[in-house]
């Protein structure tokens, strides 16, 4: 049964539905999918007066999914899901999945009933899987988690997590599996490590074993993208993909701006979108896998710049002698603390599968994350519930992996990650599962593994100060809402499907000036018992 929550509005809604308004969103992924829904659901606003612009030919930003079984599938990243997602639950409780049996919220939870995350191989060291690894935190350690938690963010400033911890906390099993759950490094800001460490204070506890984490059925674009972009459609929603956005055209003075024009370049040609006076812009600030490339099976992924990209241009455009728009600087002029590699193999041969579920005693879709704890790549793979795409054969899989570390070579293949091709990545993975050296030919043989290079995969996560983040309603601006991963959300996490969502209700709510705005952010920090459960598997007592 689907819900559809009622909303109240005051006069200004029925106003702005009431006019000719129309409403222009930059870019295609989750946050702007999100708005548009938001805007018809909550705003009463007709699908026919919003246009999604996309420079891509689809739609699903970094919750892409595509490929065949004869070529390769492709995922660059896969999102993880937890129970206290309240934006994207309440969202997703309104749209159906493809096959109108149910919600895809729906959807979700039933299938989280059914395959419950619970690795018994969280890490891999020497060869051989630990089940519920220790943390191995020593109590200085603990001691700076716990200060690091209170501190307020204004004191924390624009620090790195390694200016408060020594090379011994890098060492343990703790960070281990928390650098490569949620892809942090040690040069990361302070700040959204404080986020994380409160925003996921009641998953400590089974978070050696990855439980209480939740997945899609199959990959995003098929499970959450596809479900909502038909819902998008059935309601009018109009789409101008293939067309980067070059400039966006300001008009007003200081504190009465507002956006007058969208350039953009179409199939090589210009392309000019005049704003009327009641009509609104909905940005997408940054993309954190703009210029994004992918390789093949026998050569590797080229590494690109935001000059290849659009996404960070256009920012950089927008908030020239604007401070209340951001400094995209801080996040898009780092690659080389940002970037890391991504691969998907498609496999047609079930050798592999078989090896990794006697390996781990986890079936594809129980187990979660597997790290190599030996890996000079810091090397970690997923063998996700199969089918993974709602088109691929029985007689297939498909399974994702990514390293976090570019630079040093690996342990079997003597070169950098990303300078590796597919192959080559292939059999880095096989030598760290132990799979028999006779056995490698065959497997890659009949496999396609795709690399996929992106610069800016964790440029979210870099050190900033205050205002780098620009607010969802910069002040000073008419007919302009911000969305996405670099806009700033007090308490909620960045790399989530979550705050792009929650960004986008934020900015609905404030341009229609609506009372539906997101609920607030779940704190388990104040619930007593989340506490004492932290504090005792932190202490390796009942871990």
């Amino acid at each position: 049964m689907l819900h559809i929550p009622q909303t109240s509005a005051v006069l200004a809604t029925d106003e702005v539905a009431a006019t000719s308004a129309h409403f222009y969103l930059i870019g295609g992924g989750i946050a702007s999918l999100a708005a548009a829904a938001f805007l018809i659901r909550d705003g009463h606003i007709s699908g026919h007066h919003i246009t999604i612009i996309e420079q891509l030919d689809r739609l699903g930003g970094s919750l892409d999914g595509t490929g065949d079984p004869q070529y390769g599938y492709l995922i660059r990243g896969g999102r993880m899901f937890e129970s206290k997602y309240r934006c994207t639950y309440e969202l997703f409780d309104s749209i159906p999945t493809l096959d109108n049996s149910r919600s895809v919220s729906e959807e979700i939870r039933h299938w989280n009933e059914v395959i419950r995350t619970g690795s018994k191989a969280r890490l891999v060291r020497n060869g051989c899987k630990i089940d519920s690894p220790e943390f191995g935190l020593s109590e200085r350690h603990i001691l700076t988690l716990t200060r690091l938690g209170v501190e307020p963010e204004s004191m924390l400033g624009d620090s790195t997590i390694s200016d408060h911890f020594d090379a011994e906390f890098f060492e343990s099993n703790f960070w281990l599996m928390w650098c490569t759950t949620f892809a942090f490094q040690p040069w990361h800001s302070a700040v959204e490590f404080k986020r994380y460490l409160l925003r996921f204070v009641h998953m400590i506890d089974g978070f050696n074993q990855l439980k209480g984490i939740m997945r899609t059925v199959y990959n995003q674009y098929d499970s959450l993208v596809r479900p909502l972009k038909k819902w998008l459609d059935q309601r009018g929603v109009r789409y101008l993909t293939g067309a980067r956005v070059l400039d966006l055209g300001v008009a007003g003075l200081p504190g009465q701006r507002r956006i007058s024009q969208i350039d953009c370049e179409r199939h090589g040609q210009p392309h000019r979108i005049v704003l009327g006076p009641n009509d609104y812009a909905i940005v997408t600030l940054g993309s954190m896998t703009d210029a994004s490339t992918s390789g093949g099976h026998d050569h590797p992924a080229p590494l690109l710049g935001k000059e290849q990209g659009s996404a960070w241009p256009l920012w950089e455009k927008l908030a020239t002698g604007r401070p209340e728009l951001g400094r995209p600087a801080a996040f898009a002029d780092h690659i080389e603390q940002s970037k890391w590699l991504s691969f998907t193999v498609t496999l047609r041969d079930p050798a592999l599968f078989a090896h990794v579920r006697d390996f781990t005693g986890n079936v594809p879709g129980e187990g979660g994350l597997i790290t190599f704890a030996d890996s000079n790549w810091l090397l970690s793979i997923v063998l996700p519930f199969q089918p993974h795409f709602r088109d691929q054969p029985e007689s297939v899989q498909v399974m994702w992996g990514y390293g976090l570390n570019m630079t040093r070579p690996g342990n079997f293949v003597a070169k950098p990650m990303g300078e590796c091709s597919g192959r080559e990545l292939l059999t880095e993975v096989l030598g760290h599962l132990g799979v028999p050296q006779d056995q490698h030919d065959a497997i890659i043989d009949n496999a396609t593994c795709i690399p996929c290079l992106m610069p800016f995969i964790t440029s979210q996560f870099l050190r900033r100060a205050e205002g780098d983040r620009p607010q969802v309603m910069p002040e000073g601006w008419r007919n302009l809402a911000l969305v996405g991963q670099f806009v700033e959300l007090p308490e909620d996490v960045v790399f989530t499907v979550e705050y792009s969502i929650r960004s986008a209700q934020a900015a609905v709510a404030g341009l229609l000036e609506l009372d539906t705005a997101p609920p607030p952010v779940y704190k388990g920090q104040f619930n007593p018992a989340v506490l004492a459960r932290a504090f005792t598997v932190l202490h390796d007592m009942g871990t």
